[in-house]
């Protein structure tokens, strides 16, 4: 209950004013899917001395992984243009001095 004299209707949280709306670091590269394989190889070859006969399976997986071709080129993500785009429309009209 709210005391005495005041009123019971809640008060707007206000934010307070963002220079710019953006977006740290939006194009985020994949993780290399070839990396644990590579660990285990090299977690392989350091178990067993460096033979060639232990590790094999694991060595023509990590060349088949390397060999498979990425894809070229990544699109680039869009969501700071549409914030900046948009920006005017949330924060609405600036008072004039």
């Amino acid at each position: 209950m709210p005391p005495k004299g005041t009123s019971s209707a809640l008060k707007p949280m206000r934010l307070p004013p963002l220079p710019k709306l953006r977006v740290r670091r939006p194009n985020q590269t994949e993780a290399n899917p070839c990396l644990a394989i590579m660990s285990s190889v090299l977690t392989c070859w350091a178990s067993s001395g460096y033979t060639t006969a232990g590790c094999q399976a694991l060595e023509t997986q990590l060349r088949t992984c390397m060999d498979t071709p990425r894809p070229k080129s990544q699109k680039k993500n869009t969501i700071n243009y549409h914030l900046s785009r948009m920006y005017p429309k949330i924060v609405g009209p600036k008072k004039r001095k």
